[in-house]
């Protein structure tokens, strides 16, 4: 597990979170634990190396 800190598309609170590095590409979608708003979560690893991550909005 990698902790990555991130801020929130919707209110721009930064937020922090636990990646799991087992899987090399991983799409969820996580609440802001701030505003309560749904953030599509983008992740890839090499290895145990983080190589992209994306948290973008949901368009409602």
């Amino acid at each position: 597990m990698e902790e990555h800190e991130f801020q929130c598309p919707y209110c721009w609170e930064s937020i922090s979170m636990l990646l799991d590095s087992s899987q090399s590409e991983q799409q969820y979608i996580e609440d802001c634990e701030v505003c309560c708003n749904p953030i599509q979560i983008s992740v890839q690893f090499e290895g145990q190396n983080l190589v992209i991550f994306r948290a973008e909005n949901i368009e409602q």
